[in-house]
């Protein structure tokens, strides 16, 4: 298998650098860069001290953990939320407390993670009608309930 390669920055040592931790794994757990909280029904942006070139005709998505869904209802907020290749800033997260408790985040805790995609860019041309389908402009509830 071929990989493409993301430069990355870490202010905060080689551990906080994202990596796979199994073969199957899509997605690299990305680390709080900070300690911090966030109130019940509220959002934050979590630093992590990240700095990442991406390759031209990339993006990292930004999606959540499932476990810190599951065990204590926060989420990525924007999800999945996109860093794109020509973006050289911190990555931050933006993450958002569902539960009915404060959400206590420790540096170094794992918060979200990211997955690299290819990104189609596509030519926009502006027209007057657009050919028609079977389901034309059936929109949410279209196809029934079963």
């Amino acid at each position: 298998m071929s990989y493409t390669t993301v430069r990355i920055i870490s202010e905060h040592g080689a551990e906080f650098i994202p990596m796979y931790q199994t073969d199957g794994a899509a997605g690299m757990d990305i680390r709080a860069g900070e300690s911090g909280e966030i109130e019940a029904g509220c959002f934050k942006l979590v630093k992590t001290g990240l700095k990442m070139a991406i390759p031209e005709g990339y993006e990292a998505q930004i999606r959540p953990r499932s476990g810190l869904a599951l065990k204590q209802g926060v989420t990525v907020l924007n999800s999945p939320g996109t860093i794109d290749s020509d973006y050289r800033g911190e990555v931050g997260i933006i993450l958002i407390n569902h539960s009915k408790n404060t959400f206590k985040y420790e540096k170094g805790d794992r918060i979200a993670q990211a997955v690299f995609a290819k990104v189609a860019r596509m030519d926009i041309q502006a027209v007057q009608t657009l050919d028609d389908t079977e389901r034309s402009s059936g929109g949410f509830g279209h196809s029934g309930v079963k």
